[in-house]
């Protein structure tokens, strides 16, 4: 999986590339492989970062930040009496039963690219269990609750309390963001900016040109034309289950496949990668400080987490 796609993976938190309506074709070719600024995209790791993946945490960084918060909140516990704190308790039972997450997010940003995956299962995957995001200690009790939080699960604060920025939990948030100027800028400016230059991509006339270029690849395959990548991917006709998985049908799976090879046969990825990307770059140039302000308190969590695993 390259870079990028573990990026944009992470990052659930932004935005899916938007559909586009009314991909007609005509008018010059799209952009060529090998094309000035436009990667050839034949597998996944061919895929480049993009410009604006420099300006939020990766996968792996993610996944440090989750650990050095548990582990603060841990500390912190154990601090207050509580030594056999689990580092990922359980909520609450009954009152707060854990919440079950099902996750179909597209594993690029065009839907399908892994052609033996597509051979397999089409849109879908291997049937079977599936990695949770269940916590994996025992749960918390109320007195744990209300240390964790500053408030009983009721609502009420606990006697010596003030707030909920007074439990563990915000504690913890405290530590790993000590430095940062503006948290919420930190976490919302790139993909809410992302978002919006998505969507502009999505109108761009090369990028429109290759969607209609690759729709009528796939009609040749056999398959039926649709609008983008994006909406064959999500087509209602492979009716997911509530797991989100799809029923690998012979016209699913036939139709995945003439996607997949679509795409690597017209750079599709290629093309849409460059036009997002120089939308990226140009947006960075016309808010330079802002940006700028992004990455220097990223570094400051950054600094922090290694400091909270160290």
């Amino acid at each position: 999986m390259s870079s990028h796609t573990r990026r944009w993976a992470a990052a659930l938190l932004a935005a899916v590339a938007v559909a586009v309506a009314g991909c007609g074709s005509g008018g010059d070719a799209p952009a060529s492989p090998g094309a000035k600024g436009v990667p050839e995209v034949k597998v996944e790791k061919d895929l480049p970062d993009l410009p604006l993946d420099s300006y939020r945490l990766d996968t792996e960084e993610s996944r440090r930040f989750g650990k050095a918060q548990r582990l603060l909140v841990q500390r912190c516990m154990i601090r207050l009496g509580f030594t056999d704190f689990p580092a990922d308790p359980k909520p609450l039972t009954p009152s707060t039963p854990g919440v079950t997450l099902v996750v179909s997010a597209m594993p690029t940003s065009l839907g399908a690219f892994d052609l033996d995956h597509a051979k397999r299962w089409g849109y879908g995957w291997k049937p079977g269990p599936r990695k949770t995001l269940e916590p994996t200690g025992r749960a918390m009790t109320q007195a744990e609750f209300a240390a964790l939080y500053g408030t009983s699960s009721n609502g009420a604060v606990p006697s010596g309390g003030k707030s909920r920025e007074r439990g563990c939990s915000g504690k913890a948030n405290e530590q790993l963001l000590k430095g940062v100027a503006d948290s919420r800028r930190m976490w919302t400016y790139p993909s809410g900016r992302d978002a919006g230059l998505r969507k502009a991509v999505a109108k761009d006339r090369q990028v429109r040109r290759a969607f209609a270029t690759w729709a009528t690849c796939v009609v040749d395959k056999g398959g039926k034309r649709f609008a983008d990548p994006m909406a064959a991917y999500s087509d209602k006709g492979w009716w997911r289950g509530k797991d989100g998985n799809t029923p690998h049908t012979r016209q699913e799976v036939a139709t995945a496949v003439a996607d997949v090879e679509c795409k690597r046969e017209q750079n599709t990825l290629g093309v849409w990668w460059a036009a997002l990307a120089k939308r990226q770059r140009a947006d960075i140039q016309r808010r330079e400080d802002t940006y700028a302000a992004v990455r220097g308190d990223l570094e400051v969590l950054r600094s922090n987490i290694r400091k909270a695993l160290g």
